[in-house]
């Protein structure tokens, strides 16, 4: 496997958090700077959590981050 982008959990997280992304643009004006925020970042650390486990060096840190 040439990267963490060929992974499908990965990929599927990257389409959640689009999904997201959509979602959160539809909610209330009044939400979208506490709320909105929130799970957009929420969303973000997903993907991110399992691209920093994939580059670590042993089997065991990759189980950690992808807990997280």
């Amino acid at each position: 496997m040439a990267g963490f982008e060929e992974l499908k959990v990965w990929q599927e997280c990257r389409k959640f958090r689009k999904e997201i992304s959509k979602l959160v643009k539809t909610f209330p004006k009044h939400e979208q700077f506490d709320l909105t925020s929130q799970i957009r970042r929420s969303s973000r650390s997903v993907t991110a959590n399992i691209a920093e486990g994939y580059g670590r060096y042993h089997y065991q840190e990759n189980i950690q981050f992808c807990r997280h």
